[in-house]
């Protein structure tokens, strides 16, 4: 998720405000957020009332996080531009009732029950992992996820992917403005060429800067997660939250197996 956002790279601008939400142990909402995914994903396909349930906590959730919906929604466009291709590929599956056909080409209304139930499913749980990203910094959510025993060695390395992506893009946007101010950036020959030698320049520089990054971590008092100021400790308030996540997660699940 994070790459799907290079051009505005402060994943978490929410963290700050004052909420019930974020009053929250980080780890708290980790667990919150993926009780929620896969309830919603591992709902079969055509169980809209379910849903529906689904999406009013979800929905209720933003407005309780007083999350900024308008970056929320540049967020999830984004990312549902690169699901869509996938999303496509379902709507001609076999099965049902024929609504449209063209050549080998079939539009059912099977397909168009599993399009509509993966669709639903990709957009709710991106609505849930962006507002976790959102309202929670990253050295938050690294320090939630070592609670939470996740091997050590992997939240280093989604650290130092996240702290040296940042390097990246500073130089490859440095390096496009040397190319723009050289007038090598005028047809589209010349663009794809630019990038293209610019992206190999990257990929050879990687290691040793990689390196540099690294040894001044070391220096600067890095042991392998980002230091934080101010965590919420976990209280009654936590309790409540997975309760209640809990049985918005049963409600759902209640009307699948009742509501035919």
């Amino acid at each position: 998720m994070t790459l799907l956002h290079i051009g505005a790279f402060h994943l978490d601008i929410d963290s700050h405000k004052n909420t019930v939400w974020h009053a929250l142990a980080p780890r708290t909402r980790i667990l919150c957020v993926l009780l929620m995914v896969f309830a919603i994903v591992l709902t079969p396909n055509g169980r809209w009332w379910t849903w529906g349930i689904y999406a009013v906590a979800v929905i209720s959730l933003l407005f309780l996080t007083r999350i900024t919906l308008p970056v929320l929604l540049k967020r999830i466009a984004v990312e549902l531009s690169f699901v869509g291709v996938v999303l496509l590929g379902t709507l001609f599956r076999d099965g049902g009732e024929v609504i449209w056909a063209w050549g080998f080409l079939r539009i059912t209304t099977t397909g168009l029950t599993v399009l509509g139930s993966v669709t639903l499913k990709a957009l709710l749980s991106l609505m849930m992992l962006n507002l976790l990203t959102l309202t929670t910094s990253v050295p938050a959510l690294l320090n939630g996820l070592l609670e939470l025993r996740i091997p050590p060695l992997l939240v280093a390395t989604i650290a130092s992917m996240y702290r040296y992506l940042g390097v990246l893009i500073g130089e490859f946007n440095a390096m496009r403005r040397a190319a723009a101010c050289r007038n090598l950036m005028t047809n589209r020959y010349w663009q794809r060429l630019v990038i293209g030698n610019t992206i190999g320049s990257l990929f050879i520089r990687t290691y040793d800067r990689g390196e540099r990054i690294h040894h001044a971590m070391l220096s600067r008092g890095y042991r392998g997660a980002f230091p934080v100021e101010k965590i919420p400790s976990a209280g009654r308030r936590d309790i409540v939250a997975l309760a209640l996540t809990l049985i918005a997660m049963l409600a759902g699940q209640s009307v699948y197996l009742f509501i035919k």
